[in-house]
């Protein structure tokens, strides 16, 4: 497995990325099979120092993790148990996605853009109805089955997905409610 272990305006030293490597070797050992890359950043919010884990895996899915303390090591294992309690939860249909999909996901391009937020500037308002694009990006649409698309959202801790139905030809949303159950949105041809 590939590891990037970085640091926003924060200098990570051998030891840190040593226990980074071990730690969620560990973790990826007993869950998954095939990761085929970790990205772990580091930086600092106030006081605290912030730790934001993402691991792929070879089939296409991603777990992510993120979490806040005191001390940078404390902010990394806090992470690493989020993703440990992620993939038990899903070890199981991990499992069997692997077994069930020889291929990788497939996943298709599309346009992702970053608006500015709005103003509370009257004369800009009259002006133009348009917002302002911040940045524009690429991004990537997976392609794949409602229960994978739950299970990709939970596992990337994300409250929305977009993904393009394996069983329909069309694009399709998942969304966390706020009474804590899952929606899904699928539009009619």
């Amino acid at each position: 497995m590939r590891y990037e272990v970085s640091g926003k305006q924060i200098d990570v030293g051998e030891a840190l990325q040593s226990h980074v490597k071990q730690e969620l070797g560990v973790v990826m050992e007993k869950y998954s099979q095939r990761p085929t890359d970790a990205t772990v950043i580091f930086s600092r919010s106030g006081h605290e120092y912030v730790c934001e884990a993402t691991v792929h895996l070879s089939s296409g899915l991603n777990a992510s993790a993120k979490a806040h303390a005191n001390e940078i090591y404390a902010a990394f294992d806090a992470a690493g148990e989020k993703m440990d309690k992620q993939l038990r939860r899903y070890k199981r249909r991990l499992k069997d996605h692997h077994k069930q999909r020889p291929e990788p996901v497939e996943l298709f391009g599309a346009s992702s853009y970053i608006l500015a937020a709005e103003q509370e500037d009257v004369e800009s308002e009259s002006e133009t109805l348009q917002p302002i694009i911040v940045a524009e990006m690429e991004t990537k649409i997976p392609s794949l089955s409602v229960g994978e698309a739950v299970m990709q959202m939970e596992l990337a801790g994300a409250p929305v997905l977009i993904f393009r139905n394996e069983g329909k030809d069309g694009l399709n949303v998942v969304y966390r409610r706020e009474d804590g159950n899952i929606g899904w949105i699928d539009p009619r041809n």
